[in-house]
């Protein structure tokens, strides 16, 4: 167990987290086509290095720039809902809280990153993904599947990873946006990227605001309002170094029933990478991020703030065709506010390596870790994924990996609630699945198996309700993808079967839905872009008795874009076309939470989008 670290560091190590952060400028398979990019884009987060969706032998979904520029989406989980494998429920819509289930696991099971900084609040335990502005990322890449050998903690259904653009060499590129809609919302935003002589540029700022849309019925409209900036800063060395850094935060407010919450969403680093040999690549980073809230209700006010500190030493060898990844990782959580928690901090240190082996047409990938903290205990991890290419085009693969969820700071430490002798969940998963790709078009289909032991609950002793660990789930799941360019069309289809089962009373976990379906179809029409969505789930159940059930729904979204002057566009977004009423999560008074009805948007933007 760990004892005491010093860790106290200044100013100049408020750093960029993992190593994915600055590999992710590959972002295409073959820079002459854009068609087989898209089709079968270049993944970090599966792997820690970069390999196409076919050769990452994951469940992996990329949602590139051009797909979130036409779809324009208000919200991040607006263009992650339905994903395969994805399933997001909300307490309303524009800034309310929000929890997304990757393979059923539970919001504290997803791993969320941006740039490689992990974000998340250690008191929840889940990160606030509705503070997060969609327009300053240019890419998302969700993995499905276990990912604890590589990660660490929390990453038990999958890891969820936002990249920001990160500029090109070359002249400056400015980007205005200027835009408003239904329940008074507005919306600009403003960016610069470009780079000259080895060192890229990007910077960005963003500004979002909403008199907001019922939350729950009879209660008014709830406003949101969101302030957003980055920059981003790298360079390269002639010997093959590269130094950079990072900083982006979000701040804002958003109103629900009952009350109101100032918070802040921060990520900060700095990095540098050596090639020590031809065949050995050192790179060491530093990261801080933030998450914090201050609520105002009627019966007083509440302050919860998390501060995640990570040190990181990543190795890359390559031999021939053969690639392997080691390393080491220290993490400092610290939490703040008005509530005196028995601890108010934790460290965690960690080992991992990885063997990524190319024996064509077979390939393997090994990895391990072992993580140390002084709040759950020893974690051991670890992963195996096999690979054969049956010819150019199909590739079958199997995979069986370990993780663990750790408990967060309420679960432990919370005053007459917390139990510090609680154990991390732990869980097994196994998959197997098929992939085929094409010239002009791919499909992918993976079940997967994953059982959770220790899962933590709560429950009534002596009168006061306390977490404890005895309950057991399995998740059995089938995910079946499919997309193609062809022409002036984009086709997206995504079929998922969940079946999150607790394994001591038979019921479906809370608040998942067991089916789901989206559809996603675009045209280029000249200097006019047409496209729309189609997203449908079945019911799911606000409690674990499953006696309070939410019915399914499905809506249809649209959307246009007119390049009407060189550098000129304008985009219309109608959301919810049919105005379908629909709520994914109820109050504990038995009021359902109601996203958002029909809902228009229109902007303009001028410059680089």
């Amino acid at each position: 167990m760990i004892t005491s670290y010093s860790f106290r560091w200044g100013l100049a190590t408020l750093c960029l987290g993992s190593s994915p952060l600055l590999q992710a400028d590959t972002t295409t398979v073959d820079p002459s086509s854009n068609k087989t990019a898209r089709l079968d884009p270049v993944v970090i987060s599966a792997t820690l290095a970069p390999r196409t969706a076919s050769q990452s032998l994951a469940s992996v979904t990329v949602i590139d720039e051009e797909t979130l520029r036409r779809q324009d989406p208000v919200d991040i989980t607006d263009v992650l809902k339905a994903q395969p494998g994805v399933d997001i429920s909300s307490n309303g819509s524009y800034g309310k809280s929000s929890s997304v289930y990757l393979r059923g696991t539970g919001s504290e099971s997803t791993l969320m990153m941006i740039d490689g900084i992990r974000l998340r609040s250690a008191t929840v335990g889940s990160p606030a993904w509705q503070y997060l502005d969609p327009r300053m990322f240019e890419r998302i890449e969700v993995v499905r599947g276990p990912r604890g050998s590589l990660y660490g903690a929390d990453a038990v259904g999958g890891v969820v990873q936002l990249f920001t653009p990160q500029g090109e060499i070359g002249e400056a590129e400015p980007s205005v946006t200027l835009g408003g809609g239904s329940d008074g919302t507005r919306r600009v935003s403003a960016s610069l990227t470009g780079g000259a002589d080895g060192t890229r540029y990007a910077v960005s700022a963003s500004h979002f605001g909403t008199e907001g849309a019922e939350v729950i019925e009879g209660e008014g409209d709830k406003g949101y309002d969101n302030t957003t900036g980055f920059v981003r800063l790298s360079h390269a060395f002639d010997g093959g170094g590269e130094v950079g850094l990072l900083a982006l935060r979000s701040r804002g407010n958003s109103e629900y029933v009952g009350g109101e919450t100032d918070f802040v969403q921060q990520v900060a680093g700095v990095y540098g990478e050596l090639p020590v040999t031809d065949h050995w690549r050192s790179r060491l980073t530093f990261s801080e991020a933030r998450d914090e809230s201050d609520s105002y209700e009627s019966f007083g006010a509440s302050s919860f703030n998390t501060r995640t500190r990570t040190a990181r030493w990543e190795n890359t060898l390559t031999v021939g065709p053969h690639e392997w990844i080691t390393g080491a990782e220290f993490s400092r959580d610290e939490v703040t506010g008005t509530t005196d928690y028995a601890e108010d901090s934790r460290d965690n240190a960690a080992v991992f390596s990885q063997a990524l082996l190319d024996f064509s047409p077979v390939s393997v990938q090994a990895g391990l870790r072992f993580d140390d903290s002084d709040g759950f205990g020893e974690e051991v991890t670890g992963s195996l994924a096999l690979g054969y290419e049956l010819d150019e085009h199909h590739t079958l693969r199997a995979s069986y990996g370990t993780a663990f969820r750790a408990p967060t700071f309420n679960e432990l430490y919370y005053p007459g609630y917390g139990n510090p002798d609680l154990d991390a969940e732990s869980s097994e998963s196994v998959e197997l699945g098929m992939r085929g790709q094409y010239g002009q078009g791919f499909w992918d289909l993976a079940l997967y198996q994953t059982d959770i032991d220790d899962m933590i609950g709560s429950a009534v002793f002596d009168g006061v309700s306390a977490p404890y660990n005895v309950d057991e789930a399995r998740i059995r799941g089938v995910e079946v993808s499919t997309g193609v360019d062809l022409q002036a069309w984009s086709l997206r289809t995504a079929l998922t079967y969940t079946d999150p089962e607790d394994r001591g009373t038979g019921n479906r976990l809370v608040r998942r839905a067991s089916q789901s379906l989206r559809f996603d179809a675009d045209r280029e029409l000249g200097d006019w872009s047409l496209g729309g969505s189609v997203i449908a789930q079945n019911h799911r159940y606000n409690d674990a008795g499953n006696t309070e059930r939410l019915a399914g729904y499905g809506i249809v979204n649209l959307r246009a874009g007119w390049e009407f002057a060189p550098g000129w566009t304008s985009k219309l977004t109608l959301e919810n076309v049919f105005d379908r009423q629909y709520a994914t999560a109820r109050d504990y008074m038995g009021r359902d939470y109601i996203d958002a009805g029909r809902a228009a948007f229109l902007s303009v933007s001028f410059g680089a989008e």
